[in-house]
């Protein structure tokens, strides 16, 4: 991944350098983002074993900040003293988010009842520490805005969004922010080109969610930080605004919720 004809400014707000896919090469390409275009990554965590590999990241790379958190799918196997743990990790400099978190009804890998539970219990966990959320939100949309609404987390992102307009509407009523990434680059995606047109550049974020969800033209090859650019250039197509500015807001967007200065 190189020579992407845009500014150092790229901030990818969601991404898994613990995923097993970077194990060959991971320290290689961790170093070289900067040189390509990225300035600032977080590495969202799936459970405390990801959390603390993270957190490893960031205390080697100036440009890894980490987040810390147990996705759904691994909610059932979360160890009693989870939340203990999560505290305890967020206690390190660079953790600056609770997350991944969330409900995801599409595998159901964890019972539905679990998953609101661990949810709910992060989110109390989020808004004690005084922590943005990353929220994870898969075929749930129900029971998830209901949670929001309860509990009210003080700041966050609705990760991957994958609501409508009318969703949008909803989230930015509660003060979230909308995380996009290569799904708006994607043949037929009408839902996320809506949403990119739709929701105001100051309350968006650009993500990969790395290795997943590479942009066209690669779908299906592992996806890195630096192809941010490209959904950022289909971004600035939808809006009518220049990819520079698409890159540079949503770094100080980024920068702003996870009190990155």
């Amino acid at each position: 991944m190189n020579n992407y004809p845009y500014t150092n400014k790229i901030f990818d707000s969601h991404a898994h350098y613990d995923d097993d896919s970077f194990d060959i090469d991971r320290s290689g390409v961790l170093s070289l983002l900067p040189q390509n275009g990225v300035e600032l990554v977080i590495n969202a965590a799936s459970n405390l074993d990801s959390a603390q590999k993270g957190i490893a990241y960031a205390k080697e790379f100036a440009h890894i900040y980490a987040a810390v958190g147990i996705h759904p799918h691994d909610a059932a196997k979360a160890p009693v003293d989870y939340l203990h743990t999560l505290r305890t990790m967020a206690a390190e400099s660079k953790v600056c988010a609770i997350g991944e978190i969330g409900l995801d009804y599409h595998y159901d890998f964890s019972p539905r009842e679990v998953q609101r539970a661990v949810f709910e219990a992060q989110l109390l966990l989020a808004n004690e520490l005084d922590l943005p959320v990353i929220i994870h939100d898969r075929e749930a949309h129900g029971d998830m805005y209901e949670l929001l609404k309860k509990m009210r987390p003080k700041s966050g992102v609705l990760h991957c969004f994958s609501g409508g307009v009318e969703l949008l509407k909803e989230t930015l009523s509660l003060g979230l922010y909308i995380g996009l990434g290569g799904a708006v680059t994607f043949k037929n995606a009408k839902k996320p080109i809506e949403v990119a047109a739709a929701v105001p550049l100051e309350r968006l974020l650009l993500e990969t969610d790395a290795p997943y969800m590479s942009p066209v033209p690669f779908r299906g090859k592992r996806c890195e930080s630096p192809m941010i650019a490209l959904v950022a250039q289909k971004i600035s197509e939808i809006k009518g605004v220049s990819v520079e500015e698409v890159i540079g807001v949503t770094n100080q967007n980024a920068r702003q919720l996870f009190k990155i200065s």
